[in-house]
């Protein structure tokens, strides 16, 4: 890419694209063109064939996605599946017809079999089932690999794919019910520190900040404690704070910053091609795409004490066993990324801090 290329980045505004965009602009590009979901509606095939047709970007970042946590993917299945979909057709098509140079299509984790091999190496890419619970936005999550990879082949485009681990940093969702595991965590702790503080004051200013259709200006502390306690916070009689989490604690999970991953994207997307990651003794080509992670795993109750001890939340932490606790590793083997030569390099703990710090603003 040259510093006045043009470049398109599908989801600029969310956790990823918004990462990718500042990353781009350090480096000193300086030519972006966006569209808000709002002026765009992804999902539209006419109207992404409009937008191509008259923008004609060069290169594209295509971090646009239907996303959420482990009960938003069970819940809405169909709005999974569907968006992912056609979100992904329509750029990924319409790059193609409009000649792009270049397209970094991002995935997930996911998409491999739900007892894979640890670490989990592109390979082992449709060796296995599914996790259920996330079943149909991995299912889009593959076909988007493999309509990259099809492209490639028959028509000589230069599209790549990139699978990240769990993702955290700015711009994240916090949304109580549909959002990932650790922002999720990390605010309900927050939350729950309030409360063992009886800052009520700070309780309704984070739900003004951050609003939920169940509280509402001048709702009563009894609405909001009962609120509070169907999200796992409850305070006994005796002021004792406790939180309880989904699942048992035990599943293995591998986090990367997002300024990490925005990194590996734009290095990715500089130095790395589709030719580049073809097989060279081998007349099938399947399994191009190129996993990014931080290598390092810990337990979801690990991962709670470092987020207790960030937020400062002193009070006991539980786990609900009835609650699904999904895939129960998911350790990326980033073998590969690191062969073409990137390493992250923010460690946990400090990219916990930073975001803790980031959300009280």
């Amino acid at each position: 890419m040259k510093k006045d290329s043009k470049i398109y980045i599908a989801g600029h505004k969310g956790l990823v694209g918004s990462a990718i965009l500042n990353n781009l602009k350090q480096k000193g590009y300086n030519n972006f063109v966006f569209r808000t979901i709002e002026e765009l509606d992804l999902t539209n095939q006419e109207a992404v064939s409009n937008f191509f047709a008259t923008e004609k970007p060069e290169y594209i970042f295509l971090a646009a996605a239907k996303v959420g946590g482990i009960m938003a993917n069970n819940i809405y299945r169909g709005q999974f599946i569907f968006e992912n979909l056609q979100i992904q057709n329509n750029i990924i098509h319409n790059a193609y017809v409009h000649g792009a140079k270049k397209l970094l299509f991002l995935g997930s984790s996911c998409i491999y079999p739900k007892n894979a091999p640890q670490p989990m190496h592109e390979d082992h890419l449709l060796t296995g089932e599914l996790e259920y619970t996330n079943e149909p936005y991995a299912i889009a999550k593959i076909a988007g690999i493999k309509v990259c990879e099809s492209y490639n082949l028959q028509y000589g485009t230069n599209f790549v794919s990139v699978m990240p681990t769990n993702l955290y940093g700015p711009n994240d969702n916090f949304h109580l019910k549909n959002s990932h595991v650790l922002p999720a965590m990390m605010r309900k702790m927050y939350l729950a520190k309030c409360l063992e503080n009886n800052d009520m004051a700070a309780i309704r200013q984070d739900f003004q900040k951050l609003p939920v259709p169940e509280i509402m200006t001048g709702t009563s502390d009894a609405t909001i404690l009962n609120f509070l306690l169907e999200q796992g916070i409850k305070r006994s009689s005796e002021g004792h704070v406790t939180l309880t989490l989904w699942g048992t604690g035990t599943p293995m999970r591998e986090f990367l910053h997002v300024t990490d991953m925005a990194d590996a994207c734009v290095y990715v997307m500089e130095n790395v091609d589709f030719e580049d990651l073809k097989p060279r003794n081998s007349t099938e080509v399947r399994n191009t795409h190129i996993n990014i992670g931080s290598g390092k795993e810990l337990t979801i109750r690990q991962l709670a004490e470092l987020v207790k001890k960030v937020t400062g939340f002193s009070g006991e932490l539980h786990f609900d066993s009835s609650k699904p606790d999904g895939t129960m590793r998911k350790l990326l083997d980033i073998s590969k990324l690191e062969q073409l030569g990137w390493k992250s390099k923010i460690e946990l703990a400090d990219g916990v801090k930073k975001v803790f710090e980031g959300y009280l603003g």
